[in-house]
């Protein structure tokens, strides 16, 4: 099940794999991906997949995140006990991979 979200600089669409009807989790993963735009300016566009798996019981909610700027994509995949904490974790990785590649645009 896939939705869509539009925002003034941010696209993002959430997937969810093997579960549904998830709508709190879908908004707090909306709501995490559109706060990436404090890191980049440009437009940029979120693809947020949500998974669970059955084989690992203890960290098996599956988050994974694409994020397309101009000319460059970043992605970060994590696993966690919560949908919130591996989304989290993510939104991290994202954060630092966006920083590192203005510092790099404005050296240029």
């Amino acid at each position: 099940m896939t939705k869509s979200f539009t925002n003034e600089a941010v696209s993002v669409k959430v997937t969810l794999r093997h579960s549904n009807n998830h709508n709190s989790i879908e908004g707090y993963a909306q709501e995490a991906a559109s706060g990436l735009s404090r890191f980049y300016p440009g437009p940029m566009s979120c693809h947020v997949i949500l998974d669970h798996q059955k084989n690992d019981y203890e960290n098996n909610k599956i988050a994974e995140i694409s994020v397309h700027v101009p000319q460059h994509d970043f992605v970060a995949c994590e696993s966690g006990q919560s949908y919130e904490q591996a989304v989290d974790t993510c939104i991290d990785t994202l954060s630092r991979q966006l920083k590192k590649f203005k510092e790099k645009q404005r050296s240029i």
